[in-house]
């Protein structure tokens, strides 16, 4: 089964560290990422870039209208994931636990699957 690990983290945390600090919290996630894949979980991560590079997109009446960052509303951000091959949800809320993003952000774990219900 799939599952996906966001990393929910407080919007500009990242600011607020020093560049040995940010050094050593991406060095810990690359370390995490390796372990996964070493044991078979791993599909996919990436980390993103805050929210002020991003923009928000929806149609209204058969136009786009677009909403460029940060978003002001949003106290939090999605600052990266890890898309796990897990055989139950236990082995993914395992993973999550382990993941060195716990300690400054929210680990959230959701299975991937249809949109819909059919």
């Amino acid at each position: 089964m799939a599952y996906l690990l966001l990393i929910v983290e407080p919007r500009g945390q990242r600011e607020a560290r020093t560049p040995d600090e940010g050094r050593q919290a991406y060095a810990q996630m690359v370390a995490f990422g390796e372990s996964l894949k070493e044991r078979g979980l791993l599909t996919a991560s990436h980390s993103l870039l805050p929210d002020v590079h991003g923009v928000r997109v929806q149609q209204r009446e058969g136009k786009s209208v677009l909403k460029d960052g940060p978003f002001a509303e949003a106290k939090e951000m999605v600052g990266g994931f890890f898309l796990l091959d897990c055989t139950s949800r236990d082995e993914a809320i395992a993973a999550a636990a382990e993941c060195p993003a716990a300690a400054w952000a929210t680990v959230e774990v959701r299975e991937t699957g249809p949109c819909f219900v059919s």
